[in-house]
């Protein structure tokens, strides 16, 4: 990845006691097969794993084109600039800067304060979320745009900085709060008219929630005194949320917005020395934070306060549709590094939310809601999210899935173990699914349930920590710098499908990433072109005929090209043939893959343009959407659609 970018910690690992791996399990899993089916030496990797998922689809066509998308794929490029097939055209919807509310001013690279950013659309948009207008309707070219702000690129945000992680440090206090207020989320009214989009300034709806957006705190931990600060002695109300990078939605019109490297921020002498130091290095919080916040605000000295670190790391649902309320920090989700958090009506009715946790062999999460959602009653939701139980994934060598409950007085979590109560259970929920002996995942990012068959799809984006003991025939190289990207199929039960089911679900390998003929491991339909093959998967999308759209972070990096969006076929002649759509401006990866309710509208965030080694303010690597001499480049929201006004893909 750049290296200005912040060290990614996620990158390091945290995990104290890493057991056997996913790759491990690939290997035990695909051997034991290969030997039963006597099939070993006779069929490719791919094969095997396509067999695992749907044996009726095992052999497929040597050549040719069986896909169903039928855009022209393009190449793979490092440019300034980004692509699309031949028929599509990319529309800049919104851009970091944009004033938002009525009163905020047009942007100005040279003069950013806090007052104008709190009114003005974030830095680094992530996760986007298309709530339609009016409420409850299919509405596909009106509605409300939501979406997350995960960090600041303080050398190309401010002009003087420099570049590295010293120009992290040099902020004044003014323009570190500038910096908060550009995290977060924001709400935003977009239309769609005459075939372009455009948001609309000083809409009612039109919100920003900052880094200093008051927040209460709900479920088993709020009050703890492990949440309580000298600001809030409460334990209840939270300053703000930070690092906001996937997300997700709910049934009843709320928006999910997750916290995932919270721990950027945090810093002093106590992260290696105060009586929470054990749990501090869980979560990847060191001495020297990310951030130079904490010279100015006491709340990002550990030294001063302690706790104020265990008061991120959850997930936050508010109402689009509400400007004025309140969010609210839901903490039975558990307290991790969150990408994300996407749901699935279960068959009874009860609503099941998948997260991963993005850092190298870390977990995959689900949370069951303890009662069925209330179509009829949109209040009868609010606090649904407040009693339920959190799962951890192990994934069995057999192809088997087992989902433990990380609830307190279970197994090992026990006050014998340092776990007094389900509050504290849920604050350390990383040491609970150690205990637990969850599977170790290679960076568990996007998760996200086929609407179409019901099967869950999960990116793993890449796991460089994975070590030459752990090579085998079945993962073939001793770091998987590519990533790879798992299929879980629950049990059915009824006419649906279980996703509350804590057994009988199944696991398979859709995709090994990487090039083909050149990284070892690397697995796609046979078919895919030279084009196709993609690396480190990070985010994805399903459109309504349940193809799978996957957004890529860290290729250029990896693999020596841009940062895309590839689709693929999840079923049918085409499964796992994938093809190239999009390509990022330089340094920039692609996140939030979302489509419009018509399926004639993709749209995708476009984060950190220009983040390349030495690229500043003053000199970047591209100028981003707007090519204007003294802007540096911008992140931005983009919609892509097609020229003839048809469904993206077709």
């Amino acid at each position: 990845m750049p290296a200005d970018k912040p060290i990614e910690i996620e990158d390091i690992g945290s995990n104290p006691e890493v057991r056997e791996s996913i790759g491990d399990l690939i290997e035990r899993r695909l051997s034991r097969r290969a030997a039963l089916l006597g099939v070993a030496g006779a069929a490719t990797l791919a094969d095997q794993l396509v067999a695992a998922a749907e044996p009726a689809l095992a052999q497929v066509p040597a050549a040719g084109g069986p896909s169903t998308l039928t855009f022209p794929e393009i190449r793979h490029q490092l440019s300034q600039r980004d692509a699309v097939p031949e028929g599509y055209e990319v529309q800049v919807l919104i851009r970091w800067g944009d004033p938002l509310l009525g009163d905020a001013p047009d942007f100005d690279p040279n003069a950013q304060t806090p007052a104008s950013q709190a009114g003005q659309f974030g830095y680094n948009n992530d996760y986007i979320d298309f709530q339609p207008l009016p409420q409850g309707s299919r509405n596909a070219e009106h509605g409300l745009l939501c979406v997350n702000h995960e960090y600041t690129d303080t050398q190309l945000m401010f002009p003087g900085i420099g570049s590295g992680r010293a120009a992290r440090l040099r902020p004044t206090a003014e323009q570190s709060r500038t910096e908060r207020l550009a995290h977060g989320h924001t709400v935003v009214e977009i239309r769609r008219e005459g075939g372009r989009w455009s948001y609309v300034k000083g809409s009612r709806y039109n919100r920003r929630i900052t880094g200093e957006t008051p927040m209460r705190v709900s479920g088993p931990a709020a009050g703890h005194d492990l949440l309580k600060t000298n600001a809030d002695p409460t334990g209840r109300l939270v300053l703000g949320t930070l690092n906001n990078c996937a997300g997700g939605n709910t049934p009843w019109g709320t928006v999910i917005i997750a916290e995932e490297n919270f721990n950027y921020y945090f810093g002093g002498a106590a992260a290696t020395t105060g009586a929470q130091k054990d749990a501090y290095r869980r979560y990847g919080i060191v001495a020297e934070a990310q951030y130079g916040w904490g010279r100015f605000e006491d709340r990002f000295n550990l030294d001063k306060e302690p706790n104020e670190p265990n008061r991120f790391g959850w997930v936050v649902e508010y109402d689009p549709y509400d400007p004025q309320s309140q969010p609210v920090k839901r903490t039975a989700l558990g307290r991790f590094k969150h990408e994300g958090a996407t749901h699935v009506v279960n068959h009874d009715g009860r609503v099941v939310f998948y997260s991963g946790d993005d850092e190298r062999f870390d977990y995959l999460y689900k949370f069951v809601t303890a009662r069925p959602w209330n179509p009829n009653d949109r209040a009868a939701n609010r606090d649904l999210l407040d009693e339920g139980t959190l799962f951890v994934a192990k994934l069995q060598d057999d192809g088997k899935l087992e989902w433990l409950p990380i609830v307190h007085g279970q197994g090992p979590l026990t006050a014998a173990n340092g776990f007094a109560n389900q509050a504290e259970v849920l604050i350390n929920t990383r040491r609970a699914a150690d205990l637990l002996e969850a599977t170790p995942m290679d960076r568990p990012e996007d998760v996200e349930t086929n609407p179409v068959n019901n099967r869950v799809y999960v990116m793993l984006t890449n796991n460089s920590n994975r070590t030459a003991q752990q090579v085998s025939p079945a993962n073939p190289r001793p770091r998987n710098n590519h990533g790879h990207v798992i299929e879980l199929i629950p049990p059915a039960a009824g006419n649906g499908f279980d996703h509350a089911a804590t057994e009988g679900g199944r696991w398979a390998i859709f995709l090994m990433a990487g090039k083909p003929g050149q990284d070892a491991g690397a697995q796609y339909h046979r078919a895919t072109s030279d084009q196709g093959w993609l690396s480190c998967p990070d985010n994805c999308a399903f459109d309504a005929k349940g193809r799978l759209w996957i957004a890529t972070d860290g290729a250029p990096t990896a693999a020596g090209i841009a940062d895309g969006v590839y689709a693929t076929d999840t079923a049918g002649a085409g499964r796992a043939l994938t093809r190239l759509f999009y390509q990022a401006p330089t340094g920039a990866e692609v996140c939030g893959p979302r489509f419009a309710p018509d399926d004639k509208t993709l749209f995708l965030a476009i984060q950190h343009p220009g983040d390349d080694t030495g690229s500043t303010f003053e000199q970047p690597s591209t100028r981003w959407p707007d090519f204007q001499a003294g802007v540096p480049p911008r992140p931005s929201v983009i919609a892509i659609v097609k020229k003839d006004g048809g469904e993206v893909g077709t």
